[in-house]
């Protein structure tokens, strides 16, 4: 009896060092990534965003510690730059276009391809979806070629009695031709989750509203819109944030010309670090970060409800 009540007061105090092994083995086999996560990505996102109440520059790179603390300064001065102001407006007309642009494309190809298309459908698939895997540089030299002025686009309006403009030289029309491309690029990732939603829709639902004389078009209103709100609410907040951060199809096209009519927030904060105003660009990174927040959220918060 009493060793019985020895080994159960023991039991306690072995469980405690058997949870303390356990515990000490698994922040060991933790300890690598956790180490990595903080030099390469914990660490430089904290030093970025003390950079930006800074006045560093690329002069004081040999003398770091020699900074001086400037507050928001540095956001104050963006807010009052019409370069920086501009940027937002360029990015918001990238999304604003774009995102309906990119998802109602997607839908429309995903539903075809679901119900429409029953031979070759995965060479569509595949055909479609190439451009997402396509290599944006190569891509972007073959638009500057077709939308030069003298490419074949203007040569094509040349054939029809059309004067053909200066696509990637005009302020109205540049942006344009870099929306375009951006939707060329990423349909297919709409595509494809539109592709996944739909397949999730049991097939029993469309059977009963045919029974009901629903047709193709109230089906799609009735039955394929509502059930792909949860869809829809992914495809929506991952282009958007997305398009938010554009940053290669301007540069590529443009580097944000003419007259800064394409340049984007992502790009504003390219040339800032280029100029070397390294406070000014961290700053101008942290007010993206909280635009694409708070869009997300607004997003989040719009489609959620819905669904």
């Amino acid at each position: 009896m009493a060793l019985a009540s020895i080994q159960g007061a023991a039991a306690p105090a072995r469980r405690r060092r058997t949870g303390r092994r356990h515990n000490g083995a698994a922040w060991l086999l933790v300890a690598p990534f956790v180490a990595v996560f903080g030099v390469f990505t914990a660490g430089p996102v904290l030093l970025s965003l003390f950079m930006g109440f800074t006045d560093v520059r690329s002069s004081d790179l040999q003398s770091p510690f020699a900074v001086n603390t400037v507050g928001f300064a540095n956001y104050a001065a963006l807010l009052a730059d019409p370069t920086f102001l501009r940027s937002i407006l360029n990015t918001l007309y990238f999304v604003v276009i774009g995102v309906p642009l990119t998802a109602g494309i997607g839908l429309v190809l995903a539903v075809a391809l679901n119900t429409g298309i029953n031979r070759l459908k995965g060479v569509f698939r595949v055909a479609f979806y190439a451009p997402v895997i396509t290599n944006v540089v190569a891509v972007a030299i073959i638009w500057q070629y077709a939308f030069n002025a003298s490419g074949p686009i203007n040569q094509a309006l040349a054939t029809i009695g059309l004067a053909g403009p200066n696509w990637l030289g005009d302020e109205r029309l540049a942006m344009p031709v870099v929306i375009l491309l951006g939707v060329w690029k990423n349909f297919g990732t709409a595509m494809v989750l539109f592709l996944a939603g739909l397949q999730t829709i049991p097939t029993d639902v469309y059977e009963a509203a045919a029974l009901d004389g629903a047709g193709r078009w109230r089906q799609l209103r009735s039955i394929t819109l509502p059930l792909l709100r949860p869809t829809t609410l992914l495809v929506s907040v991952l282009i958007t944030v997305f398009y938010l951060q554009v940053f290669d199809e301007p540069y590529l096209l443009t580097d944000g010309g003419p007259l800064g009519s394409t340049q984007s927030m992502a790009l504003y904060t390219y040339h800032q670090f280029g100029f070397g105003n390294y406070g000014t660009a961290a700053a101008s990174s942290y007010v993206l970060v909280v635009i694409v927040a708070v869009v997300s959220v607004i997003q989040f918060r719009s489609l959620r409800s819905k669904t």
